[in-house]
């Protein structure tokens, strides 16, 4: 498993700054663990008032019935043996079965599990970096920045952002259990082999954790000093790098499978290598810049359209390159520095952008753990003017007050964006310049709020940007149906599977195009080819199973819902559709099991009214009365303006003897719907006049 090293002897020197821990220490390390934990809560604690976000939420949770299944063995396997989103990240995606297990579907306990997970990083971070340095005092700093460092929103803030924190976690574990495998005076397979599972499992949660053998290596040269030449001429640094072999080849396997997983999304702007070696260099100075000032951050920067310029790549890697000379050259004198400075610069390499990720440019989650190198840079770094200060305490700590809580109020303000999908984008849109994702985003938004005006604008605008990219040419063809204007929605529809003729979206949504001109039988065939396209395409499903109902196919229709269910059981509007056909078919026990399975998802209270006033029919044709007239009295309660709710609790009413109350529903209904000829009826039945 593992290669014994030669432990070097320490010197007198640095064996004098590394005291044994007091008990007084350890209670003042106890204290900072929980002011750790409260500076956290106050940064992100609103998020808990927050909802989910339309920017991989759906994918990672709230839409994938297997994650909203819960924790069961059949899930667990599949977290292991599938990608998502071509990520293979199973103990991330187990995390979230757990918090829909825990806390169904509500954001709040989700975004809870984040908080808590983050903190417990933050204290682990703390932890594993006194056992380091035996600095408790620059360890508790370093640990405060990471913390709330406004750059920590978008992987707190953010339910998807999960496996940073969760990755974030083992990596701390993975430095702790290295210290103490580096500090034992012989090899011990038992805490090497301790290093290695807190290794694999942080790699199960996110890939960005395959440089960690780099990260290692550092921390042997500083602070852990094992970088001495040994017996026999053999440099121990080769024996470092001999014993890590086993973390080199996890990593390596991690990187092939991240590599063959990658999916490529339809329509997305290839960057050419030497124009991602460009910005690269560009993107490490942003970063730094967003350390120190962290303004106008957002949720996604784009890649500049127009590529970097000779210039500024230039004169990004220079100042790179004299950072890093200098920083070398203080290396004796400031070994800390080094091990900062190259711990930044190693860990953003998977995420710099030589190997392009989508369309993101770059991101703030990439800092989540490769900026920890900077904070450990400045804070050892604070301390060196100050060695001979006779106020260097006073001066350190009002200094390290400010900056806490400058950057404290500056995340709380800036977590406040991340209320939900509307109001992050909004702010996307207003930071970042030719977003065309964030526009899309943000018209996805206001289209599933029903805004469809503005929705289309904001398509619209993201056209201008890239024309090309299907998903937007489909979003807009998708909203323009919405809004009735169908033939410009097909000409857009064309234009997408112009772009990409394998592209499902498009194909359910020219069939919806289709179902507004009245147009079912032809409608059918779209549809059909979306769900041969993907075979797991629940709304093409439900869509097929309607434009069969339309068309007169009731036994084609069943047998798509029962799909689209299959697919998605939480779905409210799906188990509707199937409970409805069901019925249709006479088969009353299975409607009655959709109509109460989609109760059991359902958050509006209007479609919840319809819901229960069928479920109520159902129960009556089966002979139960008394459930049946629950479930009408309960849809007038839950929608007061539901004429077929009051018609049919006035049925209800009048078999019981309670005429008067029956009259008074059936009155209600008319005026809802005067033209309803159902309650006329009823009200004749009673013997009842609109004049009386």
């Amino acid at each position: 498993m593992g290669f014994p090293v030669k432990r070097t002897k320490v010197s007198k020197t640095h064996r004098a700054s590394r005291p044994s821990h007091t008990h007084n220490d350890r209670l003042i390390a106890s204290v900072v663990c929980i002011l750790l934990a409260g500076i956290v809560w106050i940064a992100f604690g609103q998020t808990l008032h927050h909802e989910f976000v339309n920017y991989d939420d759906g994918s990672y949770v709230y839409a994938n019935p297997r994650i909203t299944s819960g924790l069961t063995l059949g899930n667990v396997a599949w977290a292991f043996t599938h990608f998502r989103a071509g990520n293979w990240q199973p103990l991330t995606a187990i995390s979230h079965m757990l918090d829909c297990q825990l806390y169904g579907l509500w954001p709040w306990g989700h975004h809870l599990s984040n908080i808590l997970l983050h903190a417990a990083t933050v204290i682990f971070l703390f932890v594993a970096l006194w056992r380091l340095t035996d600095n408790l005092w620059a360890s508790a700093f370093v640990a405060v920045l990471f913390a709330i460092h406004p750059l920590r929103v978008e992987p707190v803030a953010w339910v998807s952002g999960r496996g940073d924190i969760l990755s974030g976690l083992f990596f701390m574990l993975t430095l702790w259990a290295y210290t103490r495998y580096a500090r034992s005076e012989r090899f011990s397979p038992g805490r090497y082999i301790t290093v290695l599972v807190f290794f694999v499992l942080g790699l199960m949660c996110k890939a960005t954790l395959v440089t960690v053998p780099f990260v290692l290596l550092l921390l042997d040269y500083w602070p852990l000093g094992r970088c001495s030449h040994g017996a026999g001429g053999w440099p121990v640094v080769r024996v470092l790098f001999l014993e890590k072999i086993p973390l080199f080849a996890l990593s390596a396997a991690t990187c092939v499978a991240a590599i063959l997983a990658r999916e490529v999304t339809p329509g997305e702007v290839h960057h050419a290598f030497a124009e991602r070696a460009g910005n690269a260099a560009l993107f490490y100075i942003a970063y730094l810049v967003q350390m120190i000032y962290p303004a106008h951050l957002a949720v996604l920067y784009p890649y500049p359209k127009s590529g970097p310029s000779v210039a500024e790549v230039v004169l990004a890697l220079l100042l790179l390159l004299i950072v890093s000379i200098v920083l070398f050259r203080w290396r004796k004198t400031y070994p800390f520095a080094l091990t900062g400075w190259l711990w930044f610069l190693g860990m953003l390499v998977p995420m710099i952008g030589i190997v392009q990720i989508g369309s993101i440019a770059r991101a703030d989650r990439y800092t989540y753990l490769s900026e920890i190198g900077l904070y450990i840079l400045g804070a050892w770094g604070a301390m060196e003017p100050f060695k001979k200060s006779g106020h260097k305490r006073e001066i350190l700590a009002l200094a390290a007050l400010v900056i806490t809580g400058a950057f404290i109020t500056r995340s709380y303000f800036q977590g406040a964006y991340w209320q939900n999908s509307e109001t992050l984008w909004r702010h996307t849109v207003d930071v970042t310049r030719n977003n065309y994702i964030a526009q899309n985003n943000l018209a996805g938004a206001l289209l599933e709020k029903g805004d469809l005006n503005e929705a289309i604008t904001h398509y619209r605008q993201a056209l201008d940007v890239e024309p090309g990219v299907v998903q937007i040419q489909s979003n807009l063809g998708n909203a323009l149906v919405r809004a009735g204007e169908v033939e410009e929605a097909i000409a857009h529809l064309q234009k997408a599977l112009q772009i990409d003729p394998g592209y499902a979206e498009a194909y359910n949504f020219f069939g919806n195009a289709l179902m507004k001109k009245g147009q079912a039988e032809e409608a059918i065939s779209y549809y059909q080819k979306a769900v041969a396209l993907d075979t797991s395409y629940a709304d093409a499903h439900n869509n097929l199973g309607a434009a069969f109902w339309r068309n007169g196919q009731l036994k084609e229709a069943i047998a798509h819902y029962k799909e689209a269910v299959a697919i998605n059981p939480g779905s409210a509007e799906m188990q509707f559709n199937l409970g409805n056909a069901l019925a249709r078919k006479g088969d009353w026990a299975g409607a009655i099991a959709c109509y109460q399975a989609a109760l059991s998802t359902e958050r509006d209270s209007v479609k919840a009214a319809k819901v229960r006033n069928n479920l109520g029919g159902a129960l009556e044709k089966i002979g139960k009365s008394d459930e049946a007239f629950e479930q009408f009295a309960k849809a007038v309660q839950m929608n007061e303006n539901y004429p077929e709710a009051h018609c049919n609790l006035a049925r209800m009413l009048a078999q019981q003897g309670r005429r008067d109350e029956a009259v008074a529903h059936l009155k209600e209904a008319l005026r809802l719907r005067p033209g309803y000829e159902q309650a006329r009826q009823q009200l004749r039945e009673l013997g009842v006049t609109m004049a009386e």
